[in-house]
């Protein structure tokens, strides 16, 4: 006879063992799985009062929990630590030795994420060791361990902010593309090759290519990989970007654009721009007060910014009293309301923001086609290259790549210039 099920919520549409059945010997438990002795070590951290847990991601182990900012802004956050152990009974013993290691360097204060760096960055269990033995670890695992290291660089540190931005605009997308590419064609480990068919599915001569050349190289280097002797050739573009041909607007027409634009707040920042050269983001990353009358002009771009503190000359002078630019001198609040918060934003937010105001404005160029305007304007008065690019707050190389075709007619232009009164001479 058929045993009836139990009541609803109690197990229906079970069969019911009976007395005898359930005082017979069992046979053994099996093993119980590697999650359930997660969820078990899980839950005996929390009942200890340990926010701190263990995980599985991708066939692999890590922690999770409140830990001290990458950066080193002096705040805790929930983040994830990678182990670099397999999700196997032999590597959840070793995760809890780490964890327990961890506990102790947090209730010491002596945690340092590059002390942890080094075992998230080493070879693994079962990689080859030496030269390009990284790049048999999962990709997944390959890419955290960069960034990891990326935001611990001593020179990145000094600068979070722009940081994370970098990390954001010149990095993430072109690694997102590589585990496009590493999914879809390579299903075995990360290679020199895999890297050349990332960089070549970007259109040559584009700055995107350019930028992922250096992102890529960027990978390479942390992974031991040895990358083609030709990779700068190939990632090369930027020298040839669009900056060197496209027209940029006259003097006479960025004066006159501003009449385009109906919010005086916004024509403040655009006058920022045009007179410094300043990038997007920075018009909102700047000390105003030597705008105030009096003061000598030279604009401070503040360390928050992507390239850190720099000083800026005004170029042309006079268009500080064009554009009213000493209202910023007499109130800090004269700019747009931007969320600055960069807890709550990113660099490339603000300067996005920047952007899409010229074009709900119906403006027929950029904010960096000011910015470029200005660079141009300071090689046409004869400023140093270097002089300009510090203020420009990048390389001197990069400086001399983007505006190539401007400082060699100008180099031409005073050799001749020099030839010609030797000659009257």
């Amino acid at each position: 006879m058929p045993i009836p099920p139990g009541p609803p919520g109690q197990g229906a549409g079970r069969p019911i063992r009976s007395v005898s059945a359930l005082s017979a010997p069992l046979a053994p438990p099996p093993e119980p799985s590697l999650a359930a002795a997660v969820r078990l070590h899980n839950g005996r951290l929390a009942a200890e009062g340990c926010a701190l847990r263990l995980e599985i991601r991708g066939g692999r182990l890590g922690l999770r929990g409140p830990l001290p900012d990458r950066l080193g802004a002096g705040q805790v956050q929930i983040q994830r630590l990678s182990l670099g152990l397999p999700a196997s009974p032999a590597g959840l013993t070793k995760a809890l030795e780490r964890l327990a290691r961890l506990r102790q360097e947090l209730a010491s204060g002596r945690f340092q994420w590059r002390d942890w760096q080094r075992d998230i960055a080493g070879a693994g269990e079962g990689s080859p060791a030496g030269a390009g033995g990284l790049a048999f670890r999962p990709l997944a695992e390959q890419l955290e361990a960069f960034e990891v290291a990326f935001r611990n660089d001593p020179k990145r540190r000094r600068r979070p902010a722009g940081s994370r931005s970098t990390w954001a605009a010149a990095y993430r997308p072109y690694l997102r593309r590589l585990v496009a590419n590493a999914a879809d064609q390579r299903p075995g480990p990360l290679d020199a090759d895999l890297l050349v068919d990332v960089l070549e599915s970007y259109e040559i001569s584009s700055r995107s290519r350019q930028q992922c050349g250096v992102a890529l190289a960027a990978l390479a280097r942390h992974l031991q990989l040895e990358l083609p002797e030709d990779w700068r050739d190939r990632a090369a573009g930027y020298g040839l970007h669009l900056t060197r041909f496209r027209p940029l607007p006259t003097d006479s027409q960025i004066l006159e654009l501003v009449g385009q634009i109906p919010n005086p707040r916004w024509r403040l920042a655009y006058g920022l721009m045009a007179t410094y050269g300043l990038r997007n983001h920075e018009v909102f990353f700047c000390d105003g007060s030597a705008l105030a009358p009096g003061a000598d002009r030279v604009l401070r771009v503040l360390p928050t910014s992507k390239t850190g503190e720099h000083q800026v000359w005004p170029f042309q002078p006079e268009w500080i009293d064009h554009f009213e630019l000493e209202r910023l001198g007499r109130d800090p609040n004269a700019l747009p309301p931007v969320n600055l918060d960069l807890r709550r934003t990113t660099l490339q937010q603000v300067g996005r923001r920047v952007a899409e105001q010229f074009r709900r404005y119906g403006l027929p160029i950029t904010p960096y086609d000011l910015r470029h305007a200005w660079a141009v304007r300071t090689i046409h008065i004869g400023l140093p290259d270097t002089v300009a690019a510090r203020m420009m707050g990048h390389s001197v190389a990069i400086h001399t790549r983007t505006y190539h075709h401007w400082i060699t007619r100008r180099d031409q232009q005073q050799a001749v210039d020099a030839a010609l009164a030797r000659r009257a001479g």
